[in-house]
């Protein structure tokens, strides 16, 4: 596979959307031949080399277009000077003027010959770089029926420079490598695609495009110094989690339908010669996994089960429940009994063999590996990677989502592999038909009431009676073996009938949870996974107690130890609104911070949810944004919200009740992390938005020097003061006080008024 990295990316809003468009880094567009050279140029190429694709048959192409087209083309193509990929042009045309864009003119790009420049780079015409021509070129052809006059004059300079060269320069000419990025996000276009590991390179490539071309020998010119200095732009790659398969036809085939001159988000996840990539479409409303959804592929077809409307099924067996009343369900079929083969050939596998040496050294988001679980090893999917050490999985067979540590994730064994790839997950996920409430809310104790009902029962009767395709759920009836097909003793009606649908005050369970939530295990999973993760069971067990009443001192952690006044403290700041505030962690704390916000995901995602009486001014544990944070309520507001300060980063937030939990007393023993800090040597002042800003771009989410000079003590630790210098020492013969860089903006700012 070839990408293009560090091309020049355009944001192009879409109403609430915002898209990006990738295009080449800046360059000398080619100047246009004369009709002549280029009738001269056709005829010394054999016809068997012509690409019909090339030469588009002009008879089913409008014969001229109008003006005003083109020169809406025109004021397009002025945008960017550094030229325009031509299948980017119809969307762009669409979003700026409202009109669909005739999709036929990108086969036939020279249509547009005389307000712009054609530079093709395949034989596919499609893969062209569209330039503006210079404006009086533009203007002639508007207003005149006559062809621009073009010139060949790229080529006689290149040729004349070829030849003042000869013997100026050694034959190796080192270009500088591509520096693939270390953090961030980088979007990349696919160009070709031979397999998922790399591309075959055949005689002369363009190596700024990756296309392998076939070329007249007198084409070639000896590449001069001047152009060495840009390394060259496109890169080999391949893809995480398809290496086995990347050989594989239909593998390929589907990856290159779904990357080939698109413009994807990249994640890094090594960076080599080679890099090891997982690329997303970001085009859509949900971002799609390229990688995860092309392996779906390599899945045997015979092995997947499609439920029927009205059809009739038993010995069904629900595997989890989620909070929005939604459930997973298994059916006997071809594809679970395969299943369960493959998965005692791996028991048997396992049995002689350490796992130790398949442990998961990449974890990433849509790798599939193994999972204990109840003693027997089971298929999950990364989902999300909350740290280093803690990730969520759902499993494929079962439909539950749970939190895990990486250390007890295993590869699947090469040889067996292909074979547990190829069966497609056999978890159905279902909803009970015609339930109340239209709130599109299930109650704390509706769903309670569902998962003891079937969970604690082997097996059910099913009958399917609507396919939503659009987000892949079936609609069912469900019954105990003994009142099938008696439709008023089924799950849906009881549950329906039942007294169940009244919601306790601010307290509810949503039924649409945001896309990167973790969905709680159910019941029956939680006391799985502690039975195969007996260590995280046992350290909790003891000291991760609810705490009996409110936070008393003796529920407290300690103060923070800080530096002597005028000492030096390695800190790190987290949030910066203006020099009177900010916050500062203590570096050399960092790492325990760290290990204790990831035993909080393990267990709170473990353990079931539950309402919670919330009081002002007391610590709870609050999920905000996927991560489990120490807090302490600040107020209680309506609609069941509450505004809560994070003790270890000093942020405020505003969270539902339904995200808060007890703080377990193993969590209370490491000092709050956050010291609430003014910057010294300035004076404290209303600061400015551009003051603020200034002083934020120097200090926030970075690692510097604190010289703390008072400390204002208070009852309670979070509402300590330290008033303290910041020392910038990330440059090598410098450092930077950020007082005297604030002052000097100060001053600079006041001469602006």
């Amino acid at each position: 596979m070839i990408i293009i990295l560090n091309s020049k990316v355009e944001k192009v809003h879409r109403g609430d959307q915002v898209d990006g468009l990738l295009y080449p880094a800046k360059k000398i567009p080619p100047t246009a031949k004369s009709d002549t050279e280029q009738e001269k140029a056709s005829q010394n190429v054999p016809s068997s080399k012509v690409e019909p694709s090339l030469k588009p048959n002009m008879e089913t192409m409008p014969a001229s277009l109008s003006s005003d087209f083109k020169q809406k083309v025109v004021n397009i193509l002025l945008k960017y000077s550094s030229g325009l990929w031509a299948n980017a042009l119809p969307k762009l045309y669409q979003d700026t003027y409202q009109v669909k864009f005739p999709e036929d003119i990108l086969n036939n790009l020279e249509l547009l010959s005389d307000v712009c420049i054609v530079d093709y780079v395949s034989e596919v015409p499609r893969k062209a770089i569209l330039y503006a021509k210079p404006q009086r070129h533009i203007d002639e052809n508007l207003n005149v029926s006559e062809k621009v006059q073009r010139h060949d004059g790229v080529r006689a300079t290149a040729e004349q420079q070829y030849e003042e060269s000869k013997g100026q320069y050694p034959e190796n000419i080192t270009v500088p490598p591509l520096t693939i990025p270390s953090e961030g996000s980088v979007s990349v276009m696919v160009l070709e695609l031979k397999n998922t590991n790399e591309v075959l390179i055949r005689q002369v490539c363009y190596v700024d495009h990756g296309f392998s071309e076939f070329v007249e020998r007198s084409s070639v010119y000896k590449l001069q110094k001047q152009f060495t200095s840009l390394p060259f732009q496109a890169a080999k790659c391949k893809l995480a989690g398809l290496e086995v398969f990347c050989d594989d036809p239909v593998l390929v085939k589907t990856v290159e339908s779904q990357t080939c001159s698109k413009i994807l988000a990249v994640e890094i996840l090594e960076k080599s010669d080679i890099p090891l990539l997982v690329l997303y479409d970001t085009s859509g409303e949900d971002d799609i996994n390229i990688n995860a959804a092309c392996l779906k592929a390599l899945y045997d077809k015979s092995l997947e089960l499609h439920l029927q409307v009205d059809a009739l099924y038993t010995n069904v067996r629900v595997t989890s429940v989620f909070s929005d009343g939604s459930l997973y369900c298994q059916v006997p079929s071809k594809g679970l009994s395969r299943l369960s083969e493959i998965l005692q050939k791996l028991e048997d596998y396992f049995h002689y063999k350490q796992t130790s040496e398949f442990n998961v050294s990449v974890p990433f988001c849509g790798k599939i590996c193994l999972f204990p679980s109840k003693g027997k090893w089971a298929r999950v999917e990364i989902r999300i990677i909350h740290t280093r050490r803690a990730l969520d999985v759902q499993f494929m067979d079962t439909g539950t989502v749970a939190t895990v540590k990486v250390s007890e994730l295993r590869e699947i064994p090469p040889q067996f592999l292909r074979e547990v790839i190829a069966i497609p997950p056999q978890a159905i996920k279902c909803c009970l038909a015609d339930l109340p409430p239209n709130t599109g809310m299930w109650t704390p104790d509706a769903v309670l009431w569902l998962r003891d009902t079937v969970m604690n029962c082997p097996e059910f009767s099913m009958k399917v009676v609507k396919q939503d395709g659009s987000k892949g759920i079936a609609h069912v009836y469900l019954f105990a073996p003994e009142n099938f097909p008696d439709m008023d003793h089924s799950i849906n009606r009881q549950i329906k009938n039942a007294d169940l649908w009244k919601h306790q005050k601010d307290v509810f369970l949503s039924v649409t949870p945001s896309r990167t939530s973790s969905t709680k295990v159910t019941s029956d999973a939680v006391s799985g996974l502690r039975l195969t993760s007996g260590r995280l069971e046992k350290s909790f067990s003891d000291s991760a107690r609810e705490p009996s009443s409110a936070a008393s001192p003796i529920d407290m952690p300690p103060p923070l130890p800080l530096s002597k006044t005028g000492e030096l403290m390695d800190v790190y700041v987290s949030v910066a609104c203006h020099p009177g505030h900010f916050i500062v962690q203590p570096w050399k704390e960092l790492h325990n911070l760290e290990a204790l916000m990831e035993e909080m995901i393990l267990y709170y995602s473990r353990t079931e949810e539950k309402p919670v009486n919330v009081e002002k001014n007391k610590l709870y544990a609050a999920k905000i944004e996927n991560q489990w944070y120490r807090v302490i309520i600040k107020g209680i507001l309506r609609n069941g919200f509450l505004s809560v300060y994070e003790l270890d980063y000093g942020k405020h937030e505003f969270v539902s009740i339904e995200k808060v939990q007890p703080l377990m007393d193993t969590f209370r023993k490491l000092p709050f992390q956050a010291i609430t800090a003014q910057l010294a040597g300035v004076k404290s002042q209303q600061w400015s938005e551009e003051a603020s800003i200034v002083f934020r771009n120097l200090v926030e989410k970075k690692p510097l020097v604190a010289q703390i000079q008072a400390v204002n003590e208070s009852t309670n630790s979070w509402d300590r003061k330290i008033v303290t210098f910041l020392v910038d020492t990330s440059l090598p013969d410098t450092d930077i006080w950020i007082h005297d860089f604030v002052s000097q903006s100060l001053v600079e700012f006041s001469k602006d008024d």
